[in-house]
């Protein structure tokens, strides 16, 4: 019988190292704890081996393709592939911050999205059928933080095709160089970013659709964590819970959502 496998993309601290720990209580199989920082994912192993857990730990950074396809292929080497793939990595500019906000937007963008999509494309080939995977959004991923209504129209397309959405997310980083990003797209990039991880999941769960795969968005809830400046008033644990609902709970009907924290599925386009 085959081990299964859980792998949770950003885990060292927040609520990506809460959902591992989540996993390692729940899940009947190896759960991998990854990040960019070999260092810290080590030390956040070691702190979860010391609750008495026993994650495995791989150095990931969603940022750099050999690093992912060098996961991909130990995967595969050791494992069938992968069941259950959270992708949380992400990144936001503080509201005080003092980098202009074609920076601003060309970074997190970077990160929160094309990095995201990259990652995706290296690892599905190896998720299983029957596999889950769940992307870790935000309630700023809600389609109502996009101002124009065009542009709605278009991300909420069920038509959308992934080189459709990823031109769309790069206009936006190409009108905040020049500064006209406000009037259409608002003025965060980081909602703009989760504005696209949830329309990239409903894309993803159409790309799917002949395979019995399960992608969700999901809002983990307004946590206490670095990058909230730990003005979140639930704990990183309660920030997993809708995450391992996903994982391990929903029906297998749940496709393609937008799930909030209450593990209720939200209306992404009203």
């Amino acid at each position: 019988m085959s081990t299964k496998v859980a792998v949770v993309i950003g885990a060292n601290k927040g609520i990506g190292f809460a959902i591992v720990r989540g996993l390692c209580k729940r899940f009947n199989g190896t759960v991998y704890l990854t990040s960019r920082d070999e260092e810290r994912g080590k030390i956040a192993v070691e702190t979860l081996k010391n609750e008495g857990l026993n994650p495995s730990y791989h150095q990931l950074d969603i940022t750099n393709k050999k690093s992912v396809e060098s996961f991909r292929d130990y995967i595969k080497t050791k494992y069938e592939g992968i069941d259950i793939l959270i992708n949380n990595a992400a990144i936001a500019f503080k509201q005080n911050a003092t980098e202009p906000v074609a920076v601003q937007a060309e970074q997190t963008l970077y990160v929160n999205f094309f990095s995201l999509t990259s990652t995706c494309e290296i690892l599905f080939p190896i998720v299983k059928n029957g596999g889950r995977v769940i992307n870790v959004s935000s309630s700023a991923g809600h389609l109502s933080r996009i101002p124009s209504e065009n542009l709605r129209n278009k991300l909420k397309d069920s038509k959308l095709t992934l080189p459709e959405l990823i031109a769309l997310m790069q206009k936006y980083v190409d009108d905040a160089k020049q500064g006209i990003q406000a009037e259409e797209w608002g003025n965060s990039s980081y909602a703009v970013s989760k504005v696209g991880v949830t329309a990239l999941t409903k894309v993803q769960q159409r790309m799917l659709s002949d395979r019995d795969i399960k992608v969700n968005a999901v809002h983990p809830g307004y946590v206490d964590t670095d990058m909230t400046s730990h003005k979140g008033v639930l704990t990183i644990d309660e920030g997993a819970s809708a995450p391992l609902f996903l994982a391990l709970d929903a029906p297998d009907s749940v496709r393609g959502q937008y799930v909030w924290n209450d593990c209720k599925i939200v209306s992404w386009d009203e």
